[in-house]
């Protein structure tokens, strides 16, 4: 709680202190005492409470005239927290912090705190003091008690751990996530099977229940009951356990299933695997494949007979002589009478005047010699020194 606004903390303080030594300084003849009931208070959240404190005067009081109004300071102490101040009443004027106040109008011997809908953080240790002062004499008293605000258990979750077969073992969980005091917990079967369960088969501050050796008798619906002393709440879970063949039958269907799709996938491979075999055939070039037969032009130094055939073409090299000439027009032989006279289809006419006499032997071999081996006249085209025909 924030401090409401009010006197100096100074002042405050030196009050509080002041009752402290004052009350054990007093005269003899004018004592205050303040009474504080039960030192410890319970409350539950979300109520309200009364923190009752009240103080006497003797009655040996200096003078006759009306009880002076009393000075009261409220402060609230928490565990590993500074002390606040959540009331304050000084010459007549109230301060407080929200949700408290004082049960009686002042001035009153009463100084009774009140808080209402309280909270779990409103716990802790509530210190009043008080002070009384006269013309003659200044009195004050101090007194503390615990205020301990309690949570009703929250709504638990309730879990089932396990396969629920025949004679497998779960476990079931009960938790609730709010409570104070800590809540207990506790496991029963509802009708038409009703049953309750004890140690060792519940821990009943942790909330889980052992279920062991499963049978059929087994299954129905099971209530956790959390509870402490301001309040319960419950929840629940349903157990069905299932026999063993039919449990071996899902485990069957499971199996076929991966089955049939392990079958799928090896015939979709052995399908994709065919159709590119079929395609690598149409891109290969077979190497024993024959060529198309195509007409070779010849050459300039071949000679073609007079039929226009390739059987008797006879290489100019052969023709050459073993010394060797520089000259194409050299190895050139001279044609014969019926090569003159048939020209050879297909080959340009060459102007016969400009073609050079060829000596009658070539390389050493005389045409006589020739035609006693088989050769066969021919005429050949006449070539320039670059090798084109003429």
């Amino acid at each position: 709680m924030v401090p409401s606004p009010g006197p100096p903390w100074s002042l405050q303080l030196q009050l509080f202190l002041l009752g402290m030594t004052t009350f054990a300084s007093v005269s003899r003849g004018a004592q205050l005492e303040l009474h504080t009931g039960s030192p410890r208070v319970e409350a539950v959240e979300g109520a309200e409470v009364v923190l009752p404190a009240w103080y006497t005067l003797n009655t040996m009081m200096s003078s006759p005239k009306p009880e002076p109004s009393p000075y009261v300071l409220w402060f609230l102490e928490q565990s590993g927290k500074k002390m606040v101040q959540v009331l304050s009443y000084i010459d007549g004027t109230l301060l407080s912090e929200p949700r408290i106040s004082l049960v009686h109008t002042m001035p009153s011997r009463n100084i009774s705190l009140k808080l209402v809908q309280l909270q779990e953080q409103d716990s802790g240790q509530y210190k009043c003091s008080v002070n009384v002062r006269d013309q003659r004499n200044s009195m004050s008293g101090v007194g503390s008690l615990e205020l301990d605000v309690l949570v009703s258990p929250a709504a638990p979750s309730c879990h089932l751990h396990g396969v629920p077969r025949m004679g497998a073992n779960v476990t079931l969980t009960c938790l609730t996530p709010r409570s104070k005091p800590a809540a207990q917990y506790r496991w029963e079967r509802l009708p038409p099977r009703v049953q309750f369960f004890f140690s060792p088969a519940v821990d009943s501050t942790r909330g889980s229940l052992f279920l062991t050796n499963l049978s059929a008798s087994m299954s129905g619906v099971y209530v956790c009951k959390a509870s402490n002393k301001v309040g319960s709440a419950q929840c629940n879970v349903t157990v069905e356990v299932t026999s063993g063949p039919k449990a071996a039958v899902v485990a069957g269907a499971v199996v076929a299933t991966l089955v049939v799709l392990v079958v799928l996938a090896v015939l979709v491979l052995l399908y994709c695997h065919r159709e590119k075999m079929q395609e690598e055939p149409a891109n290969d070039i077979k190497e024993d494949a024959v060529a198309p037969r195509t007409l070779p032009w010849p050459k300039s130094s071949d000679t073609i007979s007079k039929n226009g055939t390739l059987s008797s073409v006879t290489s100019a090299r052969a023709l050459r002589p073993s010394h060797g000439s520089t000259r194409p027009e050299a190895l050139t032989p001279t044609p014969s009478l019926s090569s003159q006279a048939l020209p050879s289809p297909g080959l340009p006419r060459t102007n016969r005047t400009h073609l050079p006499t060829a000596s009658p032997t070539l390389g050493g071999v005389s045409s006589s010699a020739l035609s006693r081996m088989g050769a066969v006249p021919v005429m050949v085209p006449a070539q320039n020194q670059a090798g084109s025909l003429v």
